[in-house]
């Protein structure tokens, strides 16, 4: 299988993050990623300003990727691209783009899910890192979205619980928002948190049944909690900023984990995967380590640049599709609400 040369170049446009990376046989070449920065004057990302700096960005990024890879594009097997879901003209500018090269180049197009894509990074050849066994557990936690996938083969997964309104990283942002912090606010409450006690204040965890979250109830019991608490005392977020981070922190882990457990016994499932921007989180990845001596299970946490939108979790499951001829054709059209 390895004994063929089989480079693929994947290209990741779904949100704000213009990104190529090269795999030469299940092994990264190159990751290379053109972040967008105008999003932070407006604390979230505005979709029209997204696509338009994905058009700059593209032909550089894709080309620095191929250079940094030390290889041509014509030594190139296949072009992956991901086709879903994410902001619909950011999508297309990366659908297009890779249709038009995989067209020039006379090679393979190979379309991606995102959200498929962020669980089989794990597979990713990368020394130090190990790979889970099938069927495993995965949790994958972003800015758009908070699921629980069963993941019996490649490409045999089955969701078995997602958020049913906000995902978990609009959690943190929003949070963020309330108490003055920067877009996005999930790396800064993270790091705040890690200073502060995360009993301080107490957070009613949504009721939700099943393996399905909610987000939006806690989003809003911290604002009425923290315009309460800034009545009484103007100066409630600064002087208490560390333990009102802890606590957030704490509640959202705290949601993440309890649905995990009960994934897992219903399943018998205790090889758990993480994937998703937001499993970048050190309080995540810590409860995920406690959980293997709690609860006798086997964690898979990626290497950090493979957590966040990345082109080389695009570029692996461009490499596994390819293994299995599975090709799509020229009339391929991008999928803002692509399911899993």
């Amino acid at each position: 299988m390895s004994s063929q040369n089989i480079f693929i170049l994947g290209i990741e446009s779904s949100c704000d993050d213009t990104a190529a990376s090269v795999i030469h046989n299940g092994k990264i070449l190159s990751n290379v990623i053109a972040s967008q920065k105008i999003h932070e004057e407006f604390g979230g990302v505005v979709p029209e300003l997204a696509s338009r700096a994905h058009q700059q960005n593209i032909v550089p990024v894709v080309n620095q990727a191929i250079k940094k890879a030390n290889i041509t594009k014509e030594q190139l097997s296949a072009i992956a691209f991901t086709r879903g879901p994410g902001l619909m003209g950011s999508l297309l500018v990366g659908t297009s783009f890779a249709k038009s090269l995989a067209m020039g180049l006379n090679i393979p197009l190979i379309d991606v899910n995102h959200m498929q894509a962020h669980i089989l990074a794990h597979f990713i050849d990368e020394e130090g890192f190990n790979k889970p066994p099938f069927p495993f557990l995965a949790m994958t936690i972003s800015g758009g979205h908070t699921q629980i996938v069963k993941v019996s083969s490649y490409f045999d997964m089955e969701v078995l619980g997602e958020t049913i309104d906000d995902a978990v990283g609009e959690a943190y942002d929003k949070s963020g928002k309330i108490l003055g912090l920067g877009y996005p606010a999930g790396p800064e409450i993270d790091r705040l948190a890690q200073l502060g006690n995360p009993k301080a204040y107490s957070f009613t965890k949504p009721k939700v049944g099943g393996l399905n979250f909610s987000f939006s109830g806690l989003k809003t019991a911290i604002l009425y909690f923290i315009q309460r608490e800034v009545k009484v005392n103007p100066n409630f977020i600064k002087e208490n900023i560390n333990d009102i981070c802890a606590s957030i922190q704490f509640t959202i882990i705290g949601i993440l984990i309890d649905k995990l457990k009960l994934a897992s016994k219903q399943t018998g499932i205790n090889h758990i995967a993480i994937g998703g921007g937001v499993s970048a989180n050190s309080g995540i990845r810590h409860a995920l380590k406690t959980g293997e001596t709690k609860f006798d299970w086997i964690t898979y946490v990626p290497k950090f640049e493979f957590t966040t939108d990345n082109a080389a979790m695009i570029a692996i499951v461009g490499y596994l599709k390819y293994l299995e001829n599975d090709f799509s054709k020229q009339d391929v059209t991008a999928s803002a609400r692509l399911k899993i």
